[in-house]
């Protein structure tokens, strides 16, 4: 983690076709991240965001790289006063994210082996010393992790929903 990216790499037992699934489909994403995205996954499409019942919605929120079971690139989420209260965020929290830069945060998948994915998750673009990578540097290891155990076990990591929709 610099001051204004973060990157994380891991290895998943699975083949970079079904990382891509759990990237991009609803019914995994929610599994492990507690979300889902409703796009095309075209480059340029918006995407909307789906979390306790709140959509997020923004023109600024679009997919910006996508070459399935290889790449996936879009911008961060906005901060909007239902997403705050859906994920109990407090105004003040909440007015000092909107205030920060959009990030936009890449995954990288590459086949090793026949059996392995190596998955690298970049997100950058943050405010130096903001308060959006913090929350996001410690969010980040835990979704990371709830979707490898997801695809290699079946099931997520229990509190991965609780964890992962600090952000």
């Amino acid at each position: 983690m610099s001051d204004s990216a973060i990157t994380y790499t891991l290895y998943i037992q699975a083949d970079p076709a079904r990382v891509w699934q759990a990237l991009t489909e609803p019914a995994l994403t929610r599994r492990y991240w507690g979300l889902s995205f409703e796009t095309d996954w075209g480059v340029g499409s918006p995407m909307d965001w789906v979390e306790r019942g709140t959509r997020t919605s923004d023109p600024e929120q679009v997919v910006l790289g996508c070459v399935p079971d290889r790449l996936l690139s879009y911008t961060w989420h906005t901060f909007t006063p239902q997403w705050a209260a859906s994920a109990g965020i407090g105004e003040e929290l909440r007015a000092e994210l909107a205030k920060e830069r959009r990030t936009k945060v890449t995954y990288e998948i590459e086949p090793v082996g026949d059996t392995l994915a190596r998955l690298t998750i970049l997100h950058e673009g943050f405010e130096p010393g903001g308060t959006l990578i913090g929350m996001c540097g410690r969010a980040w290891p835990m979704l990371a992790s709830s979707l490898k155990t997801l695809l290699e076990t079946g099931a997520p990591l229990p509190e991965a929903e609780e964890e992962a929709g600090e952000v």
